[in-house]
């Protein structure tokens, strides 16, 4: 006896096959019998792996070397520290500190000749003061905000940290070496002479395994092993002139990006393969890099235009340019800890700016001493720091 299904009955058991033909597949066996299988599920894409330099810190996250600076995440080590801003003023051999929630100057600290950067250490417990031509870095307490005794250390224009902590080093522009220390004494473990003229800045490979040095004084970049502590590459910059200056990986690990203040742009550069770069032309004497909290953005520093840059790593493309109100000369810097503000020293100007990183409008404009160059925001989140004004990872 048939009987006739109404539409509703119809329409419930197409739903019902459809349902469970999801995922499946309907084959017939030898015997003319229509069985159903499920289809297999794809598995998901493993994650690749990065073997680090021995003694380094894993790494959090392989497709973003800066995971570990989302806004406020600050380590234990730093996060009952007060939020302060270390201004070097090279011309006046002193630090303002500046206090970011006033805008004010609350302290002058007396240092050695010609402070060039304020640099955190690897274990975020001590803020350098690179004294260029007094030949001594300053400790500051960033608990007390107190300087400590000046440790010898020759010509110590700039200071990194190796990504295990293992040794300092020192970028001694006009001695022409990179010099090896211990990072808690500073004592010198081995010397790594260059060819090239006034090694500066530098950044660190994804596994922390190379990293690349920009020489400004004869237009060049180097790549150093970092376990070795040698020089195993070098590389004349494709412009007559070019003068490179700070240097960032990008947030993939895949390129370098080199701020060259002569050629008025930045350098591409694929570090592992160390071919020859490209330029990507940003403004005039492009100095200072600095990528956001979300590792979507650097802003570029145009010391030469009073201007700053926003490259996009999403888009692989500048997207804004903010003007400083009656110019500048917008130089090193970082970002604060909740990735709001942008601080950068006004270099020939004798100032610091405060910038909003949501609309580029200037915060604040702070009169600080002759000459301000490396400024360090510190605390800042991180686990470590590699050095100069703060890298952290």
């Amino acid at each position: 006896m048939h009987r006739t299904l109404t539409k509703s009955a119809l329409a419930v058991l197409a739903a019902l096959t459809a349902l469970a033909a999801c995922g499946t597949e309907t084959t017939k066996d030898r015997a003319g019998e229509t069985r159903v299988t499920k289809a297999p599920v794809p598995a998901p894409p493993k994650q690749r792996k990065v073997q680090g330099l021995p003694g380094m810190p894993p790494v959090l996250d392989p497709e973003d070397v800066y995971a570990a600076d989302r806004p406020g995440k600050l380590s234990p080590v730093v996060k009952d520290f007060p939020s302060r801003v270390y201004v070097p003023n090279s011309e006046s051999d002193t630090v303002s500190v500046i206090d970011p929630k006033t805008y004010e100057i609350i302290e002058t600290i007396p240092v050695g000749r010609q402070p060039q950067h304020v640099v955190p250490s690897w274990d975020l417990k001590t803020l350098w003061v690179n004294n260029n031509r007094g030949h001594t870095l300053t400790p500051i307490d960033p608990r007390t905000g107190k300087a400590g005794k000046p440790v010898e250390v020759h010509d110590p224009y700039n200071l990194y940290f190796t990504p295990n902590g293992k040794y300092a080093v020192v970028m001694a522009s006009l001695d022409r070496e990179l010099a090896f220390l211990d990072p808690h004494t500073m004592k010198r473990i081995k010397t790594e002479p260059v060819t090239c003229y006034g090694v500066n800045h530098a950044d660190f490979s994804l596994d922390g395994k190379y990293f690349i040095v920009s020489c400004e004084f004869s237009g060049e970049l180097l790549k150093v092993d970092t376990e070795k502590m040698k020089v195993v590459g070098q590389q004349k910059l494709p412009f007559d002139g070019a003068m490179p200056q700070d240097v960032k990986i990008s947030p993939d690990g895949k390129r370098f990006y080199v701020a060259d203040m002569m050629a008025d742009g930045m350098w591409v550069l694929d570090g592992d393969k160390f071919t020859k770069p490209t330029l990507l032309p940003t403004g005039k004497g492009t100095h200072g890099l600095y990528v956001s909290r979300d590792s979507r953005e650097m802003y570029v520093s145009n010391r030469g235009e009073g201007t700053v840059s926003v490259f996009d790593f999403t888009q692989n493309k500048l997207t804004k340019k903010w003007h400083l109100p009656e110019g500048g000369s917008p130089d090193m810097g970082g970002v604060s800890a909740d990735g709001k503000v942008l601080w950068l020293s006004g270099r020939y100007d004798a100032e610091v700016y405060a910038i909003d990183t949501r609309t580029g409008t200037q915060l604040a404009r702070i009169p600080v001493g002759s000459g301000p160059h490396g400024l360090a925001v510190y605390p800042q989140p991180g686990r470590y720091s590699l050095g100069h004004t703060g890298i952290f990872r």
